[in-house]
């Protein structure tokens, strides 16, 4: 019973995670999404990694869930640890293979350009250098 409701929880915690990255509705954190460095690097590259991933990590979910709520319906104990891994195993798949999606999408998105101030040498520290 308490392997249904791991299935379960942890499958729907990734059918919300990948319906909120595909709507665009996460917000970067440290926490949850996509979270490589190409990712982590601005709001935008976030948004689109997590946007990638979204159909994976739904279909992830849905493995999980799946197995999860066909846990109790089995007799044989061989069957009830075959189901359960598969869903351990394929939730865990989709779930990387949308990670892997979501990081090349952001590493294939143009670094953010630096503003004013000292990265764009604009406020006047520019180590000695004049501009005209």
């Amino acid at each position: 019973m308490i392997l249904c409701a791991v299935l379960v929880l942890g499958g729907a915690a990734l059918l919300l995670l990948g319906f909120r990255g595909l709507r665009g509705q996460l917000p970067r954190n440290r926490y949850v999404g996509v979270r490589t460095p190409a990712a982590m690097r601005s709001d935008d590259a976030f948004e689109l990694a997590n946007r990638v991933a979204g159909p994976a990590m739904l279909a992830g979910g849905a493995v999980a869930v799946l197995a999860g709520v066909s846990l109790p319906m089995l007799a044989a104990a061989f069957s009830v640890v075959m189901v359960a891994v598969i869903g351990l195993v394929g939730a865990f798949a989709l779930m990387t293979v949308g990670g892997v999606m979501g990081n090349r999408a952001a590493e294939a998105l143009p670094a953010p350009a630096p503003t004013g101030g000292c990265a764009g040498c604009a406020g006047g520290c520019c180590g000695g250098l004049q501009q005209d």
